[in-house]
Order: structure tokens, then C-alpha cells, then sequence
């Protein structure tokens, strides 16, 4: 009884210590710790509404959904394509109380492409603006600016009309956000959702940018690279930036149901996270990024409210673009690997990357291609920033051809060793000129054991194709 009674005591004791801590805790002037605790309980229930069993068919019918949604647009400037395009680039615009980035976007994606480029794509600007005398004149300026682009097809201007826009009032106030705010990212939502909605059979490719960014030099055809490296792999998103709904492409096929998604959920949460959702939901687990990035954020003043937003994408590189072809190929690695830091990422000229328990003399990592490539150069990195000792202490690059079925998977019977790792890096150039076959399989091997873990962070292969891309 007594041991109860001290219990007893010890847990109110507890509680009053906790509700003291609390007191105090809610009396700070930042009280950052609590916004911060409650913004994460808020995203928590939010996602649990977003999974409810009230959802669960909903979601079901989302993954067969096709069907557009039922809305009549207004052709602001430009025509319906006669064509299909190899991608569509879109972004929406609204009327900024501060700034406007519109036509420096515009600028950049004509300028930073070629003539050959520009046949291959329209870009599609969804004035989503409920002010038609702003919209008109914007539509006056952008046609002014850039007529040449509206004639030839490569620009068309859009709107949706406010009566095809779900209720914007008495939203849920997920997050705690302010009424303005949920009424700004619901909107924006929508606004996104018809615009996915509009471009759905425009293009093979929708890549989505904001209306404040600036491009890479021939983004098209560094995207072009990449897809070609992709070909027989599934994926939802690809992201060649890693700021907001800047960069992020999809297969022209989805956008139905990903329209129907913004739609269905508009007002539970931003659309920077729903469409992380709407890629779980469709099985691709992991972020796709490429670096260097391909866009970057250029707006100073944000489109809700007018603050400050200097958000920058550091992996941007403007005149960059020597990016590596990495054919489709199958990887091979008798290295043990940790966790879910699979062969693949290596190979992926992503964020993510190999890493292997202590490789030991005769250990491989190879890459076979699915057919043979003439190579020009092969660039490999291993280590990281934070772990600098799990690069590769003693290896060599070899290339082979004539590829065989092994017990061990695809090999090839005969390679030619190219160089030996210096410090953790391989990279040799015109390749083409040293042997005189096409390149079947790439293979790094390991001449010594070592007791560091191995990280290969990047492997990086150009191809010389006979047709430019």
C-alpha cells in the first residue's frame, strides 16, 4: 500500500512537472518548438484524412482514372496544336502584389533553346487570375514580347473560368495557416489541376515549372539524355530540381488522374506534398533527382502576399551541360550492400548512391548494357563528403564485349583494362579512339581488400550516337 501511495505521488509529482514545463513552454516569445510540434501533428492528421478508409476506393478509382475533367477553357493567345509534341511545359500565373516573373520565364526557356528544340515542344501559360483585365493585359504584353513564338505554335495562353472553380470558402484550416493562406494553396491547386487537365494530350512529356524560374542551356535535350537512360524503367516523377512544383516531369498519361487528385484533395495541403503522395500512391517510392539541376527559383517576392521568398536551388547550373547518356543497362556487384543503398543508384546521376561492406580482392560491380554502345568516356566518384575513407583504395576500370549468360548473371568474356583509380576517382576520355569495339559492359574491379566500407557515389558513361538526340 505504501509503494502505491509513492507511486502515487511520483506520477502526480510527474504530471505537475510536466504541466509546469508546458506553462512555461507556451509562455516563450518564439514558441517556435510548439508551432513547429503542432505544424507536424496538423501534416500528421491531414495525411491520416488523406488515407481514411472514406478515401481508400476513392484512390482506387484514381490509379484506372482517364477521363478528363469536364471543363471549356478560354484560348487567351495561341491555337489548338495540329501536332503531338515531344513535352509540354507549363506553369500558372497569377496576378503578384509585388513583381512579376512571368515574361523573364518566358525569355528564358526560348532563349536558352534552339530552333530544333523549340519544334519539339509548346509551352502552355495558365492565367488563372480571376481579374480578366489583368489577364488581358498580360496576354497583350506576352503577345507583344513574343508573337514570333505564338505564330509558329510554340506558346499558347490559357485560362479557366472561375465557375468551373470548387468553393474557395470555409476551407479546412489544416496546419493552423491563416485564412488567406488556405485559400491561396487551395486555389493553387485547382489552378494546377486544370492546367494538367488541358495539357494531357498535347505531348508524349509534361515537365512543370513555376512562373519566377530560370532554365538551363537545351534543357530539352539534357531531359531528352536522361528519359533515354530511363527507357525500360518505371518511374512517376522525375525531378531536375529540387524546389517547389519547379522541374517535375511526367508522363503525359498521368496527368488525368493527377489532375483529378489535386482536385479531390485541394484544400488538405500544398501541392509541393500532395504530389509526393500522388507518387507513393502510384509505387514509386523514392525521389528521382538529377543533378546539376536544370531550373532555378529566380523570384524575389513570393505570389501569396507579396513577402520576401529568396529560396535558391544550389545544384543549378546554367551553362552546364555535358550530362552523362548512362545507356539502359542491368548492374552485377558481388559486394555485400547496406541496407537499401542498391547497385542501381550509382548509376542513377542522382541524389542517392552505392555503398557496400569492405570489398575484398576479386569483388566487381559491373554494368552490362543492353546493347553494345561506342563509349567516349567514363567518369566514376567514390567516397562522399562525410565519409571520405569509403572511397575505392585500389581498383581498376575495365570495358568488355562479346556478354554471356554466367551463373552469376550477364557477363562479359573479354575486357580491356582502361586505367587504375587515383584517390577514390576514375575519369578517361575519348575512349572511342583507345579500343576498337563497341562496349558491351563496364566493369570496376577491386585489386586489394580494404576494411572501409565502399561508397560509389556517381558512375557517369557518354555514349557517341550516330543521330543526335
Amino acid at each position: 500500500m505504501r509503494c502505491y501511495w509513492k507511486r502515487s505521488v511520483m506520477v502526480v509529482g510527474f504530471f505537475l512537472f510536466v504541466c509546469l514545463f508546458m506553462f512555461l513552454f507556451m509562455n516563450d516569445e518564439e514558441g517556435s518548438i510548439l508551432e513547429e510540434e503542432e505544424k507536424r501533428l496538423a501534416k500528421e492528421i491531414a495525411v491520416q484524412q488523406l488515407y481514411s478508409e472514406r478515401n481508400v476506393q476513392n484512390f482506387r478509382e484514381l490509379i484506372n482514372f482517364s477521363a478528363p475533367i469536364n471543363v471549356t477553357y478560354q484560348y487567351l493567345a495561341g491555337f489548338p496544336l495540329l501536332k503531338k509534341k515531344y513535352l509540354t511545359v507549363g506553369l500558372s500565373s497569377v496576378k503578384r502584389k509585388r513583381g512579376n516573373y512571368l515574361f523573364e520565364t518566358l525569355k528564358s526557356i526560348f532563349d536558352q533553346s534552339t530552333n530544333e528544340e523549340l519544334t519539339e515542344m509548346v509551352v502552355v501559360v495558365h492565367l488563372a487570375d480571376f481579374d480578366m483585365t489583368w489577364n488581358a493585359q498580360i496576354v497583350q504584353q506576352v503577345s507583344r514580347k513574343f508573337a514570333h513564338h505564338i505564330i509558329a505554335g510554340h506558346l499558347v495562353i490559357i485560362h479557366a473560368p472561375q465557375m468551373y472553380y470548387p468553393s474557395l470558402k470555409g476551407l479546412k484550416r489544416n496546419y493552423n495557416d491563416p485564412a488567406d493562406r488556405v485559400t491561396f494553396r487551395s486555389k493553387q491547386n485547382v489552378d494546377y489541376a486544370f492546367l494538367l487537365n488541358f495539357c494531357a494530350n498535347l505531348s508524349e512529356y509534361y515537365l512543370m515549372l513555376e512562373d519566377d524560374v530560370q532554365c538551363a542551356r537545351s534543357f530539352l535535350t539534357a531531359i531528352k539524355k536522361v528519359l533515354a537512360s530511363k527507357e525500360g524503367s518505371y518511374w512517376v516523377t522525375l525531378e531536375f530540381s529540387k524546389l517547389g512544383y519547379i522541374g517535375k516531369l511526367y508522363h503525359s498519361t498521368d496527368l488525368p488522374r493527377l489532375a483529378h487528385f489535386l482536385l479531390m484533395f485541394y484544400q488538405e495541403m500544398p501541392c509541393d506534398w500532395l504530389l509526393i503522395h500522388f507518387r507513393g500512391l502510384l509505387t514509386q517510392k523514392d525521389v528521382i533527382r538529377f543533378k546539376p539541376s536544370l531550373f532555378q527559383h529566380i523570384g524575389y517576392y513570393s505570389s501569396f502576399r507579396g513577402t520576401e521568398n529568396r529560396l535558391k536551388d544550389d545544384d543549378f547550373e546554367e551553362d552546364f551541360f555535358d550530362i552523362p547518356d548512362n545507356p539502359p543497362a542491368t548492374i552485377y556487384t558481388s559486394l555485400k550492400v547496406f541496407e537499401n543503398y542498391d547497385p542501381s543508384k550509382a548509376y542513377s546521376n542522382g541524389d542517392a548512391y552505392f555503398w557496400g561492406k569492405s570489398p575484398s580482392t576479386g569483388d566487381y560491380f559491373s554494368i552490362v548494357f543492353m546493347k553494345p554502345m561506342n563509349v567516349t568516356r567514363i567518369h566514376v566518384v567514390t567516397g562522399s563528403e562525410d565519409r571520405h575513407n569509403d572511397i575505392l583504395h585500389s581498383g581498376i576500370l575495365e570495358v568488355g564485349k562479346n556478354p554471356k549468360i554466367t551463373q552469376k548473371g550477364k557477363d562479359c568474356s573479354d575486357y580491356v583494362k582502361l586505367n587504375e583509380f587515383q584517390k577514390g576517382l576514375f575519369d578517361k576520355k575519348d575512349i572511342n579512339t583507345i579500343i576498337d569495339f563497341s562496349v558491351d559492359c563496364v566493369r570496376i574491379s577491386i585489386t586489394n581488400s580494404q576494411k572501409d566500407w565502399l561508397i560509389i557515389r556517381s558512375i557517369s558513361i557518354w555514349v557517341k550516337h550516330n543521330n543526335p538526340l
